[in-house]
């Protein structure tokens, strides 16, 4: 059985390796028979699994070195809310981050994930 799908091979590439694919790839595609396009999709679904997880890990090795620079801006600029320390990180960075935008932009740039992103913008309103 074959589970392919014409209609989504290039989202997969996205997801696969970040970008859409490219004229070549659906010109060898249309060419491909029923076995080769369920190879090629079944690979480009490893390669997916392969991506995700390291996005994954990456993004959790960043939250930990955000982490410590929210604690040690604390500690240098000798305050008690982590929200004041997030704050002069932004300043540093040039970012206001009072619109919501702007500040999702900085905590992007600082490798987050979508749901910590999400996450420490909420828990940021509660706390001002």
């Amino acid at each position: 059985m074959f589970t392919y799908s014409d209609d989504i091979i290039s989202d997969l590439h996205k997801d696969a390796y970040g970008f859409r694919p490219s004229q070549r790839f659906f010109d060898d595609w249309a060419e491909y028979t029923p076995v080769e396009k369920q190879e090629c999709w079944d690979m480009l679904c490893d390669e997916m699994e392969r991506s995700m997880k390291q996005q994954a890990e990456s993004e959790a090795a960043a939250l930990v070195e955000f982490r410590k620079a929210v604690a040690a801006t604390m500690k240098f600029c000798d305050v008690k809310e982590w929200n004041l320390a997030l704050d002069y990180l932004a300043d540093e960075a040039d970012i206001s981050i009072e619109n919501e935008q702007d500040f999702d932009f900085f905590l992007w740039k600082q490798g987050l994930g979508y749901e910590d992103r999400a996450k420490i913008r909420r828990l940021y309103m509660e706390a001002v």
